[in-house]
């Protein structure tokens, strides 16, 4: 088990499997979510979602508990370490068109959480995320509060209460949606208000 620091600077042993086996990797500007963010947005993916698509997610993706939802998804990413598992998809945003033609519109929940957070960069993952979703799918995203407008605009999603933990990273995310969820309506009890 990796032993990480949490944001409350308290001090505990990793049991989520995926972080204990994958570290962050800086040439692909990742960062882990914490343990319990990742359990929340596994909970909203099991919750809403029947097959899902997880863009730039692996963390969410691989700590999938409901066998259904794990088998009918796919975690589409840049980084090749994942390759191995048959719901991989390998995924370029300076391509975002390129989604096999088999999984586009298919998904009825889809999870975002670019490397970078430029207009740019989400305009890509737009594209992508219209590609993917079926008619009345729900999108979860994570992103700079700053860029809400920007969210609304692309993805017609809007800003929650709840804010994801992301250990490592220096400034907060939010999380953004096109569904109302009790979950989201309520503060992340790891994020110091």
């Amino acid at each position: 088990r990796r032993v990480t620091w949490g944001v409350q600077r308290q001090f505990k042993m990793q049991t989520n499997r995926f972080l204990a086996r994958h570290c962050e990797n800086a040439d692909f500007n990742q960062y882990w979510y914490s343990e319990a963010t990742i359990n929340f947005m596994v909970n909203e993916a099991q919750t809403h979602g029947t097959r899902a698509a997880f863009v730039s997610t692996p963390s969410v993706f691989f700590s999938l508990t409901d066998k259904s939802l794990r088998a009918n998804s796919c975690v589409l990413d840049f980084d090749k370490k994942f390759a191995s598992d048959p719901g991989y998809i390998f995924y370029d945003f300076n391509a975002p068109e390129d989604i096999p033609v088999a999984v586009q519109h298919t998904f009825d929940f889809v999870l975002i959480d670019p490397p970078f957070i430029t207009r740019d960069v989400w305009e890509k993952y737009a594209i992508t995320a219209r590609l993917l979703l079926k008619e009345g799918g729900k999108i979860l995203i994570s992103t700079i509060q700053e860029n809400e407008d920007m969210m609304e605009e692309l993805l017609s999603v809007t800003k929650r209460a709840f804010q994801p933990s992301i250990p490592n990273l220096v400034y907060q995310y939010s999380l953004f949606s096109n569904y109302e969820s009790d979950a989201l309506s309520k503060a992340n009890p790891e994020i110091l208000q």
